[in-house]
């Protein structure tokens, strides 16, 4: 059979994993596509740089040249950010060339479009490594579950800072320090934001619940906390109830609409996502049929994710031309379409860190509050005074409430005369419902 050629824009940790895996498995993937498969050219910042393992690629640092090179059947692109991304992109697809991509910025802010242009086109648009590295994600909720009604989908989707909560959990160390040490070890970028800040998880949010939901790609819709405000104390105090603080990615289905949220969360111990530590990612899927449906793995790094973009290549080189299913496996529009719900009527239960003066009755005072808001009370923990007549730490766990009456106790009981701080909240998710 014809070999099926790659053009490949950026050669960095993702384009070294493609080259790899294509002369390690090569052969293996061969027999699954059909046909062989070859990188033949790709784009680079410089091209005078020795590249080991890409010896008789056509090498340039010209963009357009891989595109409208001749030879190249599919192009690759593994650059990163979004603009010069989106340009290339746009290009290869208006050149009727299928792309497979791992950019997950690119597919939550401008993936519609793009599969718009591909349906134009008359090509395809591919994503498998925009989420979860080698985790094969996307392919189980278009394909795998495609026969079930999806109810949520709470994962660990960034290892930065699962591997920050993991550290400062096991060693008692600040945030800032085990940040610091992340660095060094590569796990965060020299400006970590888009991961501490959960950005980088709510774009892979927004990829899945689209795919699982029917619902437009709304990155602008999530919900997103990063894990800085979380301390070793609160660590502490969570496995002390019996949970792990985990920085989780939610999307969970409502009558009305989709919560979508990424924010550090408390999970009983025994879940499976309290148990997964370190880099690695996972993820849990609840559905009516299969459910629930666990997918655990490394989310990051050049043969994972090098894995699910030549899983996508694979697909394409078997793929007959013609009219494939939506890019995100169903319609996101229509009569009775769901739609991303404000974080006030997200519904779970919440941890509640608050600082209060040893005077009588402050208890009864709290708990008069959370009832006014008919909030329960799960689990209750009063540390012991240091100093008599001083200040003493109390936390508090509820039953699950909306958002907007959680938020609006905690307002008011901030504004009680024991209260000698502001009060820390963390939400707190159970899966067996």
């Amino acid at each position: 059979m014809k070999e099926l050629k790659l053009g490949l824009l950026g050669l960095g940790t993702v384009g070294g994993g493609v080259l790899t895996l294509l002369e390690r498995n090569g052969e293996a993937m061969s027999r699954r596509a059909g046909r062989p498969i070859r990188v033949v050219a790709a784009a680079v910042r410089d091209a005078s740089k020795p590249r080991p393992g890409a010896e008789g690629l056509s090498l340039t640092e010209d963009i357009d040249a891989v595109i409208d090179h001749p030879e190249v059947d599919v192009v690759l692109e593994l650059m990163g950010g979004t603009d010069a991304a989106r340009e290339a992109v746009e290009r290869a697809l208006r050149a009727g060339k299928p792309v497979v991509t791992a950019n997950k910025a690119l597919i939550a802010l401008h993936g519609q479009a793009l599969f718009d242009l591909a349906a134009a086109q008359q090509t395809t648009l591919s994503y498998e490594a925009a989420v979860a590295g080698g985790i094969p994600l996307i392919k189980a909720l278009r394909e795998g579950l495609a026969a079930n009604h999806v109810h949520s989908i709470a994962g660990i989707i960034n290892g930065t800072c699962n591997y920050i909560l993991t550290e400062m959990s096991q060693t008692g160390a600040a945030f800032d320090d085990v940040l610091s040490e992340a660095q060094r070890l590569g796990y965060a970028e020299a400006d970590p934001t888009f991961d501490v800040g959960g950005i980088d998880a709510a774009h892979k949010l927004t990829i899945l619940a689209s795919i699982a939901f029917g619902i437009p790609l709304s990155f602008d819709r999530v919900t997103t906390d990063g894990i800085g405000s979380v301390t070793a104390e609160d660590l502490a105090y969570a496995r002390e109830l019996g949970y792990r603080i985990k920085p989780l990615a939610i999307a969970r289905r409502q009558p009305r609409g989709v919560e979508l949220r990424v924010h550090p969360t408390l999970v009983p111990e025994k879940d499976l996502l309290a148990n997964v530590n370190g880099v690695l990612n996972a993820v849990v899927v609840r559905a009516d049929a299969a459910s629930p449906t666990g997918y655990f793995g490394p989310g990051a790094g050049a043969e994972a994710t090098a894995s699910a973009v030549l899983a996508d290549v694979v697909d394409l080189a078997r793929r007959s031309t013609g009219t494939d299913m939506p890019a995100l496996g169903q319609a996101t529009d229509g009569a009775g379409a769901l739609e991303p719900l404000p974080i006030d009527e997200a519904v779970c239960a919440h941890y509640l860190r608050l600082r209060v003066a040893d005077t009588p009755g402050v208890l009864k005072a709290i708990s008069g509050v959370l009832a006014e808001h008919e909030i329960s009370i799960e689990a209750i923990v009063q540390k012991e005074l240091q100093t008599p007549g001083g200040t003493t730490t109390v936390i508090i766990l509820t039953q699950p409430v909306p958002e907007r009456v959680a938020v609006a106790a905690c307002e008011q009981m901030a504004a009680l005369p024991a209260i000698s701080d502001s009060i820390h909240r963390i939400r707190v998710e159970h899966f067996d419902d």
